[in-house]
């Protein structure tokens, strides 16, 4: 089903981008991807994103050169949201889906904000389930929060069940470039065509 949406979706984003393209030729600006921003804060700047190491599904720590190897979408969240991380990394597969369909391979990354019940193998069946290549992290509390930190988002655990309790989160998902950095933030407005247009100008531009 997310393949056949994804290919109605391909032309018109290929053509958006062409588009795009022809504008960027013409205006010829200093920043590289002035013509696909839409965001305040994005640009680059070095202030969101940074050196991590986390946990994989297969309990090895990875770092962010270990998983930022080619445009990568980054999300944090946890498995047992009941609604808000399911939707929005659900959105991110389907994008990534249809970047795939355009030839613009993205990776899409899950990063849980509650490794108290978050393992490894928890992270990497949530992360499987929502997309074949999906990689889900975790941590211990130290290198999650740090994690967060260096990507600008806030989260906090409810009071309540020790067990069955929730937690506060953002919900932005970032589009990763090696070699650049942070290069754009999505809000949970987006759609996936929206997203993948932006990524797609992205990646073309770079």
């Amino acid at each position: 089903m997310m393949k056949l949406y994804a290919g109605l979706a391909v032309a018109a984003i290929a053509a958006a981008v062409g588009g795009t393209l022809a504008y960027t030729m013409l205006r010829a600006p200093d920043d590289q991807f002035a013509q696909c921003r839409s965001s305040a804060v994005a640009g680059g700047t070095g202030d969101i994103g940074g050196p991590f190491t986390l946990v994989n599904s297969e309990g090895q720590s990875v770092t962010d050169a270990d998983i930022i190897t080619g445009p990568t979408l980054i999300y944090f969240g946890y498995t047992f949201c009941p609604d808000v991380c399911p939707f929005d990394v659900a959105r991110n597969a389907l994008a990534v889906d249809i970047l795939e369909e355009m030839g613009i391979p993205v990776t899409p990354v899950f990063i849980s904000i509650d490794p108290e019940r978050d393992t490894p193998e928890a992270v990497g069946n949530f992360a499987a389930n929502m997309h074949p290549n999906m990689i889900g992290l975790t941590g211990t509390d130290e290198q999650v929060k740090a994690a967060s930190q260096a990507f600008k988002t806030y989260y906090r655990k409810q009071d309540g069940d020790d067990e069955f309790y929730l937690v506060d989160h953002s919900t932005f998902t970032y589009l990763m470039l090696p070699g650049v950095g942070f290069a754009e933030f999505y809000r949970r407005d987006a759609s996936p065509e929206e997203m993948a247009e932006s990524i797609a100008c992205f990646v073309t531009a770079s």
